[in-house]
């Protein structure tokens, strides 16, 4: 049977299983049972699936995901996250759009220690939502910052999703955790601009107000007490990685020990927090590793039906230039994250994708940071970015859905900045990794 009928075969399998409301993995999984057991050779194939599937789930190298997924747990159920943006509060003075730089901060900070973007932007969400609507900020200056600035916990290690990708894929997951900090700051820095911008030119987007004092001291042990300990969390897990003290699991271990004792010392190390914070980990780490094992057989499934090197050999012959083709696969993402989870366009597209880049000789490196970076988009692009309807939860009910649409637009297209630099300049991207002991 040739490869574009497989193709065709496996993939509209996998469609009409998601068009039936089955869960993604699940869905995969049913895919690649029935491929194992016909293309493989029946029963022999299915017991290759599930060695392959065993041989992959045993990695050290997954370890990261479960430890960064509890790092996060514990930082959000023990309230911390809450006095990291209330302290970056008191230390920011009467400027143009306050609260929504706030955000913006407040965002970047908790990207290094929660992981995950839906937790971020509830976080923010819940916390800053109240007192912005309190002083009449306008509604694009209250949803927009929060979408842009949660989905800067995939972009800023730690990032379970970065590493669920490099998984799918087989790229380095300590390379492509240094590979995103500068795009994912720059991605800050953006939003920080924009934000200075059109409150200056628009001032009743966020109209000022009085801001109360506080004394340089209580500013000054509001970030020793709050603020400097979680940049010691970030130097064990991203420091580690950087100087070559710790592989990232090993760093991801130690960033979360760092946590635990972090918290005892504050006192909130309660049975209720690790209770919650266990529960939630287990819950999300369970599904995690289902995917990852559903995508590993998937890619071996294409890989086996001559489906990857006949596409691979059929777009190496197209006439275009490479950068051409990496453009047109960035498109193909961010077409597809409009309507998809960002999971399932990972599996959908890095089998495919990968081994396309290699055979072109680009950085794969550099390659899973844009990835990444629309993927990130993906969860804030409307009609169906999975953030656009955890922030639709925690905003005043007169919200409407075209709102929270309208608002992160501006945000987009700063992110499509960042990603056009990296396409252009790489090194925004590879000089992180290139350091790397």
């Amino acid at each position: 049977m040739e490869w574009p009928f497989l193709l065709l075969l496996i993939f509209g399998g996998m469609l009409f299983l998601m068009a039936t409301g089955m869960p993604i993995a699940f869905g995969f999984m049913t895919i690649v049972v029935i491929g194992a057991y016909v293309l493989y050779g029946g029963a022999v194939g299915i017991e290759q699936l599930v060695l392959s599937v065993f041989t992959k789930l045993t990695s050290f190298t997954l370890l990261p995901i479960p430890l960064f997924v509890l790092m996060g747990e514990l930082m959000v159920h023990s309230g911390m996250a809450v006095n990291v943006i209330d302290v970056l509060g008191k230390c920011m003075g009467r400027i143009p759009g306050r609260l929504s730089l706030l955000t913006v901060a407040a965002g970047t900070v908790l990207s290094t220690l929660t992981g995950a973007s839906m937790a971020s932007t509830a976080v923010l969400g819940a916390v800053l939502v109240p007192d912005m609507q309190a002083r009449g900020y306008k509604k694009s200056m209250i949803l927009g910052p929060i979408l842009g600035s949660g989905g800067l916990a995939m972009m800023i290690p730690p990032s379970a999703l970065a590493i669920i990708l490099c998984s799918i894929g087989e790229i380095s997951i300590g390379k492509v955790l240094m590979a995103i900090i500068i795009p994912g700051l720059l991605m800050a820095f953006f939003y920080a601009c924009y934000i200075i911008v059109a409150c200056w030119i628009n001032p009743s987007l966020a109209p000022s107000y009085e801001v109360e004092k506080t004394p340089l001291l209580q500013k000054l042990i509001g970030l020793v007490v709050y603020v400097l300990p979680t940049g010691v969390i970030v130097f064990l897990v991203i420091g580690f990685i950087l100087l070559g003290i710790a592989t990232p699991s090993e760093s991801a271990a130690s960033g979360t020990f760092g946590m635990l004792v972090l918290i005892a010392l504050y006192r909130r190390l309660t049975w209720d927090v690790i209770k919650k914070s266990i529960t939630g980990t287990l819950s999300v780490t369970g599904m995690v590793f289902l995917i990852i094992a559903s995508a590993n057989a998937f890619g071996q499934l294409l890989s086996f039906s001559g489906a990857t090197q006949g596409l691979t050999e059929f777009a190496t012959q197209l006439p275009l230039p490479p950068i051409v083709m990496v453009i047109t696969m960035q498109i193909i993402i961010l077409i597809m994250g409009g309507f998809m989870e960002p999971v399932c366009i990972m599996m959908i597209t890095l089998p495919v994708f990968v081994p396309f880049i290699v055979s072109l000789g680009f950085d794969t490196v550099w390659f899973a940071t844009m990835v990444l970076l629309n993927i990130e988009m993906a969860m804030v692009t409307p009609p169906f970015g999975m953030c656009l309807f955890v922030m639709q939860g925690v905003t005043p009910e007169d919200t409407r859905i075209t709102d929270i649409y309208l608002s992160v637009v501006p945000f987009l297209l700063c992110d499509l900045t960042v990603m056009a630099l990296i396409i252009a300049f790489p090194s925004i991207a590879l000089w992180l990794p290139a350091l790397m002991r």
